[in-house]
């Protein structure tokens, strides 16, 4: 039977068809598996997660700040020192109920936020906490609020307001009648008394909470766990390096000093008899290098010096609170010995022994090594940190 040319235009056409699905379904296939890759090699983000750069600009939880970490302690030399206690830290529970803001949503529309002023409010020293509200909150309502649990605080706290002018940050008090947006509340970590205590610090996060809660700010706070044991390990470091050096300066004989004679000596020395009852070297700056005090009870003050005797005299060297440990030291001996030669005294350590070389060579060594694991962790002997460290 013979095929016509209609047939023959139908048979090709539907083979044209067929064609036309197949490299169409192939072509489909093929854009399905780029598709699967791209998304299991990771090239697509999560609509949940967001992309790869969101996530690594993302800040800590809770924006809590990078802290230095502290070395082991060294055992000191045997010589008369102060130490902080050191304090076993438990993690606790991370306060909820308070929203905690990105950083970058804080001040959308103002200056950038200067460094705050060490002397209140340390990333190192304290825990510090960002609160911003919508609106401007008077600084007597504050104040008021944060009356009624403040006081329940061993440590030092402070507020802090910020300039939204400038950016800069100052301290506010009791006094202030001003309206801020930006607040800073700062609670001391440590002293010489010690790492904040676990309630201490449940307190401080309660009660600004409730500030945030009654004004509708957002807070911007580190975990209450994480701040507990920072706290504890900066205690642990703190009192590894909390040395204090003494001399003695005694009468040679047995005998006393007479007040009148001592007070010209001391004030030919460089120092200066100050409203403590104790005389003091200080630095360029007022910084104190050392302090010479009365080896007895009674205070060196300027009407009882007249009629004072005393069996000798003790010269002390903070460590932590001087900027150049062995400037200072070498300082206080040199004065020390100045002090023996016009009294008609003997130098000796803390031990009442003869000071020999190898003691005077052992403490100066000492002040550099102990400085430097100050340095290292970044609180710089003398500075402001230092000072409220070890106060």
């Amino acid at each position: 039977m013979a095929i016509s040319e209609l047939q023959i235009a139908l048979i090709g056409a539907g083979a044209i068809g067929v064609a036309i699905v197949w490299g169409y379904n192939v072509w489909q296939d093929r854009q399905h598996r780029k598709t699967a890759d791209r998304i299991f090699n990771g090239e697509q983000g999560d609509a949940l997660l967001g992309t790869e750069a969101d996530v690594a600009a993302a800040p800590e939880e809770g924006g809590e700040r990078r802290e230095p970490r502290f070395a082991d302690a060294a055992e000191p030399v045997d010589v008369d020192h102060d130490a902080n206690s050191s304090a076993a830290a438990a993690d606790q529970a991370s306060p909820a109920a308070i929203p905690v803001a990105d950083a970058a949503t804080l001040t959308p529309d103002a200056a950038p936020a200067a460094a705050l002023p060490a002397e209140w409010a340390d990333d190192v020293a304290d825990c510090v906490i960002y609160l911003t509200a919508t609106e401007a909150v008077p600084a007597p309502a504050l104040w008021a609020m944060q009356n009624v649990w403040s006081g329940d605080l061993d440590k030092a706290m402070h507020w802090l307001v910020r300039n939204d002018t400038d950016g800069s940050w100052r301290r506010s008090d009791a006094n202030d009648s001003g309206r801020y947006r930006e607040w800073v509340a700062a609670l001391q970590l440590v002293d010489r008394r010690g790492p904040v205590s676990d309630s201490e610090l449940g307190r401080f996060y309660d009660g600004v909470q409730q500030i945030a809660q009654q004004t509708g700010a957002t807070l911007e706070m580190p975990t209450r766990g994480d701040t507990v044991m920072r706290a504890g390990a900066l205690d642990e470091f703190c009192a590894a390096v909390d040395i204090q050096f003494v001399l003695h300066v005694v009468e040679a004989t047995g005998g006393v000093f007479a007040g009148t004679k001592l007070r010209g000596v001391a004030e030919a020395a460089g120092l200066a008899l100050e409203a403590d009852g104790v005389f003091r070297a200080r630095d360029a700056v007022g910084g104190e290098l050392f302090s010479v005090a009365n080896l007895g009870s009674e205070k060196l003050d300027a009407e009882t010096i007249k009629s004072l005797a005393t069996h000798g005299l003790t010269l002390s060297l903070d460590v932590p609170r001087v900027s150049n440990g062995v400037q200072a030291f070498d300082r206080m001996l040199a004065t020390a010995r100045q002090l023996a030669g016009a009294l008609g005294g003997v130098l000796v350590d803390a031990q009442r022994a003869p000071l020999a070389d190898a003691m005077i060579a052992a403490i100066r060594a000492k002040a550099a090594e102990l400085q430097q694991r100050m340095h290292d962790a970044d609180i710089v002997p003398g500075s402001t940190r230092a000072l409220r460290l070890f106060s």
